[in-house]
């Protein structure tokens, strides 16, 4: 059994005895019944290019919609100029530790709001709102709505004066459109306008040949004039009744029912390219559509979601919890027993990323695709310190893998803007960015010199590219993406500078994302995430350049200078050390724990070959504590896992998913009705944090092996979870029950070794040929870059880190072949 810390919170939630049960099939509903009053009760639909929010009202209903390169501004980049002598100065003060003097420094040569002749990036926003307007249905009674996740379908359903209305909403994956089908009980009962609204300043709205259509163009900010041109038609379809138009709105009598369809485009084909054609794309999406039946349509659509949704399941039982409305399950799972929440909530994750990440669409940014404003907090653009690489934490290992595909293209374009800021700011080779960018792929300082003094997104960013080759194999993706690879190791050869100490070679200037060491002071030197970060860029590059055969000499060069970055260090405090220095407080509530990546995502610290570190990155944690933002407790459910603490990740989970407050700030996280994450305000990065974090409970696959149930709480004795995905194409069921696995099986599609880590007290039966392991596993997607020993602190006392007793076993499989284990 694991060795695991109590909490007095999870013993109140889940001492009770109470009956659960396995169900067949899990019911993945988010279900209300009442209309939404806010946008945090509205229900997401997107299908990766178009989104919106639906708020289900009985006399109104209401579309908040979005449409993702609907962005302020124009192309162009935000690199300052001649700041390199600047850096330099910096460099120097931090060496001379005349630190307050370096940020002054830093906040002077990049102020805090963007100079007349720069910008700090542009905002995402909001295409605007479309209403349906019912007369007489003020009141209505036997009101439900849902989100069906499985299906990827909105519903809502209410009776007035004896007679049902329905509606169906979704955001066609097939037909690039919006569409809201209407029917009623009773023959000719459906009678509603359809209006519709923008926030943008340069807007027209008017109805044409019955079709109400939306021009607009988005808006101006700092020293970029918007430049984004859009268009929006709805268009109905009636059975029976009749069909008019006002000069703004259309008007519908006595239909049967009612198929309306919404397209919406841009001028946006790349970022450095805004002459597309919005009305001809615009028509070409309704022509398609418009000569399909419904049913076809909406069957077509559930076929190519379900195609990726359906790969995974998850089942964790079921209690009478499950039988209330959503937002009710959310204000009582601190006190209630209800597993299947956490399921449906791991499945929403997935359900989001589907719907706001496909193939040829821009990438999930700070809210997904679902933004209801023209200036939006932290301008819901892409912000690279953390969330944006959060959003895409679930992409390999719940087998979403082509969700991934947009991040990487953003990777391409940034690698090629990039090259600007790097040879412009640092004087450097390859390419490089800061914490933030947009639709525009700027690489420049954001928000100032201290927020913004952080030269390490594309090192974070690039670490997708190579995890995305472990998972799959595919060499000719890698081969696309490698010099997006070497562009950011030739960057950091460059860049690196000498410690004070003349022992290691670090980053210089940075910070440790947004946390400060002095009153105010942030900026520094090597610190420990910087390590790390260029720790895995140069050890990714010198593997890719040995799986293509390219560059030996680079990498041979790429090598010496990996060897001069500085070991992790263990503090007086023993603590995972923040910075070069020991000067963590414990006092630190900080909700970023930056130092903390090299436990998760990435594999540096690893409580089987690292123990010491491990109880540092613990100790790190317990002083900083559970309760932070949305993202920052996603986080820390995957450190948790990873330090096969199941049962303090699961109260990380449970702290999630309390009702988040509905104020639009602060740092207190939880969770709306609707199931988003708060920051407060809605961020969508916390959702997808939880999704992965329940994934490393239950697999791992960084160390050197499969990893089965290495973090199960005792919350969850009993389920199973099947489809998820571990490196070198392995795909994983897995059944346990009373916390004990009942039953493995492993699909390999690539071939190789599998090495498989249990528990010790469990034997395995199966027809492949097991041996124990011995030695560094032989897959080649298994190898594992070794650390430097970490130095540690002569005030520090470490009291041991205890690891669960196991047994690792390996067999050799073959492509496309499938393995099956029972328990003897």
């Amino acid at each position: 059994m694991l060795k695991t810390i109590q909490h007095k919170i999870f013993l109140l939630a889940f001492g009770a005895v109470i009956s659960i049960s396995v169900q067949a099939q899990q019911n993945l509903k988010l279900t209300y019944n009442k209309p939404a009053e806010n946008w945090n009760e509205a229900l997401p639909i997107g299908n990766g290019r178009l989104g919106a929010m639906v708020f289900g009202g009985a006399s109104q209903e209401h579309l908040q919609l979005n449409e993702e390169t609907i962005w302020a501004g124009e192309p162009g980049n935000n690199v300052p100029k001649n700041t390199f002598d600047s850096i330099q100065k910096i460099r120097r003060l931090l060496n001379e530790s005349k630190f307050e003097e370096a940020q002054n420094l830093s906040n002077k040569t990049y102020p805090r709001a963007a100079p007349k002749d720069l910008n700090y990036g542009m905002p995402y926003q909001t295409m605007g709102d479309l209403f349906l307007d019912f007369k007489g249905h003020e009141n209505f009674k036997n009101y439900t709505r849902t989100l069906d996740i499985e299906k990827a379908l909105n519903t809502v359903s209410y009776e007035v004066n004896g007679v049902t209305f329905k509606r169906e909403i979704f955001s066609s994956f097939v037909d690039n459109v919006i569409v809201i089908k209407l029917s009623s009980s009773k023959k000719g009962s459906l009678n509603f306008s359809i209006n519709a609204s923008t926030p943008h300043l340069k807007k027209s709205i008017f109805t044409e040949k019955n079709q109400l259509v939306i021009t607009g163009t988005s808006g101006s900010v700092d020293n970029k004039i918007g430049k984004i041109n859009f268009k929006t038609v709805a268009v109905p379809v009636l059975k029976g009744g009749k069909l008019t138009s006002t000069q703004d709105q259309l008007n519908i009598s006595g239909a049967d029912e009612v198929v309306i369809y919404v397209s919406i485009a841009t001028n946006f084909k790349k970022y450095n390219d805004i002459s597309g054609n919005p009305d001809a794309k615009v028509s070409e999406y309704l022509q398609s559509v418009l000569n399909k039946k419904y049913d076809i349509e909406l069957k077509a659509h559930i076929e190519k979601y379900q195609k990726y949704f359906k790969r995974v399941s998850l089942d964790l039982g079921t209690t009478e919890q499950a039988k209330k409305t959503t937002d009710v399950r959310i204000k009582e799972f601190a006190t209630s027993k209800d597993p299947d929440l956490v399921a449906l909530y791991f499945q929403f994750g997935r359900y989001l990323l589907i719907s706001s990440s496909q193939q040829g669409t821009q990438p999930a940014n700070l809210q997904g695709i679902w933004n209801y404003q023209l200036n939006p907090a932290w301008d819901s653009k892409y912000t690279v310190n953390i969330n944006t690489e959060m959003n895409y934490w679930p992409a390999e290992n719940t087998n979403l893998s082509e969700m991934h595909e947009p991040l990487f293209d953003m990777i391409q374009d940034l690698s090629v803007t990039g090259q600007e800021s790097a040879k412009e700011m640092y004087h450097a080779r390859g390419w490089n960015m800061h914490h933030n960018t947009d639709l525009w792929r700027i690489t420049g300082i954001v928000d100032g010199g201290f927020y913004g003094m952080w030269p390490m997104g594309g090192a974070w960013l690039t670490q997708h590219l190579w995890n995305h080759y472990l998972y799959t194999g595919d060499k000719e993706f890698l081969k696309k993406y490698y010099p997006a690879l070497k562009g950011s190791a030739l960057f950091y050869l460059d860049v690196l500078q000498q410690d004070p100490s003349k022992k290691y070679l670090v980053v210089s200037p940075s910070m440790s994302p947004e946390n400060t060491y002095m009153n105010s002071v942030g900026i520094t030197a090597g610190t420990t995430m910087d390590n790390q970060l260029v720790f895995d860029v140069f050890n990714n590059f010198i593997s890719a350049s040995k799986v293509l055969n390219e560059d030996k000499n680079l990498s041979d060069e790429v090598k010496t200078v990996l060897n001069k970055l500085p070991p992790m260090q263990i503090g007086q405090h023993a603590q995972l050390q923040e910075w070069l220095k020991d000067m963590d407080r414990t006092d630190d509530k900080h909700r970023h724990i930056s130092h903390l990546y090299g436990l998760f995502p990435s594999g540096q610290i690893s409580p089987f070959r690292n123990p010491d570190l491990s109880e540092a990155a613990k100790n790190s944690m317990t002083y900083r504590g559970d309760k932070s933002t949305g993202w920052s407790m996603g986080w820390k459910v995957n450190w948790w896992a990873r330090l096969l603490d199941g049962n303090r990740a699961f109260k990380l989970i449970s702290d999630q998913l309390t009702p988040a407050p509905m104020e639009t700030k602060g740092q207190s996280g939880g969770t709306y009705p609707n199931l988003l994450d708060a920051h407060p305000p809605f961020q969508i990065d916390g959702n997808f944090g939880c999704t992965s974090g329940i994934a490393e409970m239950l697999l791992q696959s960084y160390d050197g092996y499969l990893y089965i149930l290495p973090a199960l709480p005792n919350a969850l004795p009993n389920g199973n979870i099947k489809g998820l995905k571990a490196r070198g194409g392995f795909e994983i069921d897995i059944e346990w029950k009373n916390s004990q696995l009942t039953k493995l099986t492993i699909k390999s599609t690539l071939g190789g070794n599998c090495r498989i880590r249990i528990a010790k007290n469990i034997n395995l039966k199966s027809k492949a040929q097991l041996k124990n392991s011995t030695g560094e596993n032989p897959n080649e997607y298994y190898q594992v870059n070794a650390i430097k020993i970490p130095l540690v602190s002569e005030k520090a006392e470490l009291k041991g880190f205890p690891v669960p007793e196991t047994r690792m076993f390996d067999f050799n499989t073959e492509k496309n072949k499938t393995y099956v284990f029972e328990i003897k």
